[in-house]
């Protein structure tokens, strides 16, 4: 049903006739959908269908016209899928149409392999940790095995295993969960290919593929239907590949994702097609999950709520999956994530080649996005040309972010060593805490002489959050904390902020420094998602509350941000150590020295974590822990886990 309903959505319109100025990706699933729903079944309707927008586009001069016409998304989607429709029903077109068809896909893909060769070392050519790379090859590789073009598959797949081996093992993406959703797709098109025209089988090749759907699951926000967004994303309703989810499920046997590719398609389609900002968007899928749905594959709902990637350094931490629950996603790694950095140095130094991409890939290590009762809470700016730390939930020296910011790629021609990482993670489903350290003191202008930016996160078993931001520098500076929101934060009689988004609240708790100046302000995101559509723009309001220090050489935030009615606790006192308590959650913090010490607790650690009554306690980096009088550890290495 959803491949003719697809099949059918077009026929109300009249192909173009002359290139417009936005993108035309979708012309090529408007072929390719009616073209395999004739030859599932028949009706001649659909076959009349496709040959209306095979015609259009093939009498089309150029595929793209507004940015790199032949070279780039435009041509790489519209190979893809004439191929397909060419391979399909080829032999029911006219002669005359058969034959133009062809030709065009000769004379498209030639312009784009010759565009592949020329440009090794610069642009999407070599750029493998991206979707340009992935979609071009993939249109190649298609028109390729179709038309026998031997040197066009053998490019694509040179290209396809360099890709499957530098992607990071742990699934994730830095280009964010909506380039996922558009790029990844294709990297699964290719394998399909390969594995059906050469009987060669990478699905594992790597890694990447394997655990990927992991990624985009923890990137989910609470009741499923919206997405984090880290990276560059046109919204939070972008995330959805209904066909890729089938496929990954299909390969690797994972029913968490024939349960999403079953809501997705189904329960969520026409609010994903509707509000969704990425075009041309998940209905033109329908080939793919016809294609790509194994029925035999159990469809189970997702119950884990802790993940950690280390290549990208992402935290994603929930107190369940239901529509009110609570979500943390907290982020800290080099630009594209540790394995691109590390192997695009060596690419720039024995090559002379740039192939780290990173122009969607944020000033954002440090950052959390906060998702609580059906509402975001903390933010995060969405899509932005011109990139900046201020934009995040971040810290600020002297009123500055990173270094090189305000750019499109704010990664691109930095230092090797201005790189941000996380430490001392602790995450464990059955316990509900999370923790984490982000180092990101490197990714300021070394003028500002910054020794130590750490940021510390604790996600508490009922939701709450503490950070504690520890800061120095070799002379006196202004240590400003940002936070950014959907709408003002209102400040209330106790010193507190409430949260509000819709009909979901929270409330910060910030009980150091004491002396901060406290301002809010207005910025206004804009951003043009697609250089092949130059008219088209997002724009994002974002409210940022700023907690500025007086000009010390060292700074200190703790904060706490609790969802729902609840106070933002109290702070724990501490004669060494850091510590906020919570009605039956006490977060006690020394990341630096790792010396606790309180009145029940004397701990040599990074992180004391205390839950309810007879609870166990957890530990983060710990060689000795005390409570009570009775001694719990006592270890020669540090040991981050529960204690007892």
């Amino acid at each position: 049903m959803r491949l003719y309903e697809e099949a059918a959505r077009h026929r109300g319109l009249t192909p173009p006739r002359t290139h417009p100025l936005a993108s035309i990706t979708w012309l090529g699933p408007a072929a390719s959908n009616p073209a395999l729903a004739y030859r599932v079944g028949g009706d001649r309707a659909h076959l009349a269908e496709s040959r209306r927008w095979i015609e259009a586009a093939v009498l089309l001069p150029h595929w793209g016209k507004a940015h790199m016409p032949d070279h780039d998304l435009d041509a790489g989607w519209l190979l893809h899928h004439l191929s397909l429709t060419y391979r399909w029903i080829g032999d029911d077109l006219p002669d005359g149409v058969r034959a133009l068809l062809r030709y065009k896909l000769l004379l498209q893909g030639r312009r784009m392999y010759e565009f592949a060769v020329a440009s090794e070392g610069g642009w999407w050519s070599s750029s493998y940790w991206q979707n340009h790379n992935w979609i071009c090859y993939a249109g190649l590789a298609t028109a390729g095995y179709v038309l026998g073009k031997e040197e066009w598959t053998e490019r694509a797949k040179d290209n396809l295993g360099t890709v499957l081996d530098l992607m990071p093992e742990d699934g994730s993406h830095a280009e964010g969960v909506v380039y996922w959703r558009y790029g990844v797709p294709f990297l699964a098109i290719q394998l399909d290919l390969l594995r059906e025209a050469e009987g060669i089988d990478w699905w594992d090749r790597g890694g990447f593929l394997s655990r990927t759907f992991r990624y985009r699951l923890h990137q989910t926000a609470p009741g499923f239907a919206r997405n984090v967004d880290h990276g560059d994303c046109h919204d939070r309703r972008s995330g959805h590949s209904a066909g890729l989810y089938y496929r990954l499920a299909a390969q690797y046997g994972i029913p968490e994702a024939q349960w999403m590719g079953d809501l997705a398609s189904g329960e969520l389609l026409w609010k994903e097609s509707s509000e969704s900002g990425v075009r041309p968007g998940i209905l033109p899928e329908a080939y793919l999950e016809y294609l790509w749905y194994d029925p035999s594959v159990p469809a189970t709902r997702p119950t884990g709520t802790r993940a950690f990637f280390p290549d990208l350094g992402l935290l994603a931490a929930r107190t369940g999956w239901d529509d009110n629950a609570t979500l943390v996603s907290f982020k800290a790694s080099p630009g594209g994530g540790h394995k691109a950095w590390e192997t695009s140095a060596k690419h720039r130094a024995e090559r002379g080649w740039e192939t780290l991409n990173q122009g969607h890939h944020h000033p954002d290590s440090g950052s959390f996005v906060l998702v609580s009762q059906g509402e975001f809470l903390a933010v995060d700016e969405g899509y932005s040309n011109r990139k900046r730390a201020a934009h995040h939930n971040l810290l600020l020296v002297d009123g500055q972010g990173y270094a090189d910011e305000d750019r499109y790629d704010v990664y691109q021609g930095i230092p090797f060593d201005r790189q941000a990482r996380q430490r001392d993670v602790l995450l464990d489903d059955d316990c509900g805490w999370a923790h984490a350290t982000a180092e990101i003191a490197a990714m300021y202008d070394p003028e500002l002489r910054v020794r130590r930016l750490d940021r510390t996160l604790v996600f508490t078993p009922s939701g709450r959050l503490v950070l504690l931001d520890l800061a120095e520098a070799d002379t006196e500076r202004e240590w400003t904390f940002l936070l950014q929101t959907d709408r003002p934060t209102e400040p209330q009689p106790d010193g507190t902020r409430l949260i509000r988004s819709g009909a979901a609240v929270a409330r910060m708790g910030q009980f150091a420094p004491h002396d901060a100046s406290v301002t809010s302000d207005v910025a206004e995101v804009e951003a043009n998602p697609t250089s092949s559509t130059p008219e088209l723009r997002l724009t994002r309001t974002l409210h940022t509350l700023r907690s500025t220090t007086a000009r010390a050489v060292s700074g200190l935030f703790l904060t706490t941000i609790t969802p729902g009615a609840s106070g933002p606790g109290e702070h724990a006192a501490c004669v060494e150590g850091h510590g906020v308590a919570f009605h039956g959650e006490t977060v006690l913090l020394s990341p630096v020295a790792r010396r606790i010490r309180t009145a029940d607790v004397v701990a040599d650690a990074a992180a004391v974590l205390l839950g309810d009554g007879d609870s166990a306690p957890y530990v983060v980096a710990a060689t000795r822990l005390r409570l009570n009088g009775g001694v719990l550890l006592d270890v020669a290495e540090p040991y981050t886990g529960k204690v007892g």
